[in-house]
């Protein structure tokens, strides 16, 4: 049975901390049923005579879960400017914005913490309620009207959907490192599943921090649902109004470990719930991404900015790790000055007045090893730009050939390629423990040599069964884009966790190979697909397929007698960490298991095409 709603649980405190305490305060929802809850953080001295703008986050780990017991390494790096009694992981800090005369308020996403309702992340639904906790925040009486958001990873990814919702009060976003197409950025990469961060995220992030979920119940298995994460965290209360119990929390959410395993297709109704239109959104757009992020954010940032509504608009393209970054001095200055001119009308440095370039690049140069923020800062220069893409950027075609190497020469690679097919095999199925690849290299570069931008690889490709082995009827193509530096060792950059990744990565399932050549999005350097039921292709054995590889953004700028390496693996490699596609069923030996191929001959052309960046006049 539903808990019965206490009206009595909302408490202010005025004196204990440098700022006014409001804990759960509750937003009544007309768009659904259930209703949020909100911690307020504001000004000492904020009221009908002083208002203030307000900004707000909405997700899933606990509005009232303390930082230090989330993730307490990162919390003992991050800058103390952004430390106070309230932090929070991947939200803004209070003690910092009251001190700036902003209210934060942080809510407990609809089926999380205090929050009544159905959990449902980053459905239509749940951002409906987001909408209608921006517009209680624009009505307060302590409010200016002019709300903001702020926030890292699901704290960005849910502020497009709600943006494109348009509520009122909105008046300026910053989503930082944070997907905004939840299909292609976050679940199915090419048509994969990368089901091991979906796992990882719901069952140790999300479902400990469910409505009605008590503290100390131990892991369990309800119908053969099983994973419910470690304990409630412990500065994190219970629900207030009650628990529930393991079949009645099982019935009221919607689990993305089964359901991205279950949904295939953007037109099915569990993905075609999660779709909204960016050009929806009007506001002014801070969009910050990160060149290390090539398993989840990164994508979303670029693309997010690129087809936002905004009339005022930039993108900034940061390093580092996920975490960190967000609270540094510099991009904090940034954050707080952006956030000054489009909510007080205080405007420092000209956003307001076309000052501030649309574009601000952090460019790869050198290495700097990885999770070293101290020498990325020292080594990587910034650049401004009046675009993306680059307008003067040089799609140039990277030839392969069956000698494994790579050649802009055109005649040089069909001459390798010979007058008959010629094929270069490796085992599908490949995991991180036995990876089955081939790679490409160039030769060293003569000159610098920068890129900037998209990536295409169009292969040729095919598939034939192993002895005594099934039929295949697809093919899993995973790339990679990897630096050798001139001493001939690979360079690596900081991931996600602070982890080594190379350049970028790319996927695609070859029976999605079909692109929608005539849609808007579509681009010669960004091969658009749709991803519908109906446009599954069929994989035969003995065929050869054409295909173009989406292969994410990257920045690098190599030096005199470094290489590129392109690797074509029929699973995760290097650099993968924990964002990995390894699901047996969305990858079943039935179909997928067999030899694949890249061939090469008179009609097979294969190539890497790179955006070359050439030096301002």
């Amino acid at each position: 049975m539903p808990n019965r709603v206490r009206k009595d649980l909302h408490t202010v405190d005025e004196t204990s901390f440098p700022y006014v305490f409001e804990q759960n305060a509750t937003v009544e929802l007309t768009s659904s049923d259930g209703l949020v809850r909100c911690n307020v953080y504001r000004p000492k001295g904020s009221g009908p005579q002083h208002r203030v703008p307000v900004l707000v986050t909405y997700g899933p780990y606990g509005k009232d879960t303390y930082y230090g017991d989330f993730h307490a390494k990162s919390f003992a790096e991050v800058n103390p400017e952004h430390k106070s009694a309230h932090s929070a992981w991947e939200t803004p800090d209070p003690g910092f914005w009251t001190s700036h005369d902003y209210a934060v308020v942080r809510a407990d996403e609809r089926g999380i913490g205090q929050s009544m309702g159905k959990l449902d992340t980053m459905s239509r639904d749940t951002s409906e309620a987001f909408f209608e906790v921006v517009e209680w925040c624009a009505d307060q009486p302590w409010s200016s009207g002019k709300v903001g958001l702020l926030g890292i990873s699901y704290y960005a990814g849910s502020q497009w959907r709600v943006a494109a919702r348009r509520p009122k009060g909105l008046a300026a976003m910053i989503p930082w490192e944070g997907m905004s197409d939840y299909y292609r950025d976050r679940c199915r990469h090419g048509g994969i599943l990368s089901n091991n961060f979906i796992k990882f995220w719901w069952n140790q992030q999300v479902v400990a921090n469910q409505y009605g979920r008590p503290r100390d119940e131990p892991i369990v298995t309800v119908n053969d649902i099983a994973g419910e994460g470690p304990r409630r965290p412990a500065c994190a209360p219970e629900s207030l109004e009650g628990n529930l119990s393991v079949e009645e929390r099982v019935a009221n959410r919607q689990d993305q470990t089964i359901d991205n395993q279950k949904y295939r297709f953007r037109d099915e109704g569990y993905y075609a719930s999660k779709e909204y239109d960016l050009g929806d959104i009007e506001v002014p757009l801070l969009s910050v991404g990160n060149w290390g992020g090539i398993l989840l954010h990164l994508r979303g940032n670029i693309e997010g900015y690129q087809w936002a509504g905004s009339q005022q608009k930039w993108l900034r393209m940061i390093t580092g790790r996920h975490d960190l970054p967000f609270y540094y001095k510099e991009e904090a200055d940034i954050q707080l000055s952006f956030l000054d001119a489009f909510l007080k009308g205080e405007d420092r440095v000209g956003w307001t007045t076309g000052q501030v370039p649309p574009v601000d690049l952090v460019l790869r140069k050198g290495d700097a090893g990885f999770n070293n923020p101290e020498a990325e800062r020292r080594m990587f220069p910034r650049r401004t730009e009046n675009e993306w893409p680059i307008a003067r950027t040089q799609y140039t075609k990277w030839y392969l050939t069956p000698d494994g190497e790579l050649t802009t020469d055109l005649a040089t690679a069909q001459a390798a390629a010979g007058k008959t097919c010629r094929k270069l095999t490796y085992e599908a199925l490949g995991t991180m423990e036995n990876p089955q690849l081939i790679q490409f290299s160039s030769e060293p570069f003569q000159q610098e040599t920068e890129i900037t931008g998209h990536i295409v690889v169009h292969l040729c490709v095919s598939a034939t069964p192993q002895p005594r082995g099934p039929t295949p009827s697809d093919i899993d193509l995973f790339l990679t884009l990897r630096h050798i530096s001139s001493e001939g060792k690979e360079v690596f950059y900081t991931g996600t966790a602070g982890d080594p990744v190379p350049l970028t990565k790319g996927w695609l399932r070859v029976s999605f190979r079909k692109v929608a050549t005539h849609h808007r999005k579509h681009r010669s350097y960004l091969p658009w697909r749709e991803c519908l039921s109906t446009d599954v292709l069929p994989v035969v054995v003995g065929e050869i397929y054409d295909v173009d590889v989406e292969v994410w953004p990257t920045c690098v700028v190599l030096e005199p007698g470094a290489r590129l390496v392109l690797e074509v693996a029929s699973g995760d490699t290097q650099g993968s960490g924990i964002f990995l596609h390894n699901d047996s069923v969305d990858r079943a030996p039935s179909r997928f298991q067999g030899l694949n191929h890249v061939c090469f001959g008179p009609q097979e052309t294969n190539y890497l095409a790179l955006p070359v960046i050439p030096p301002r006049d």
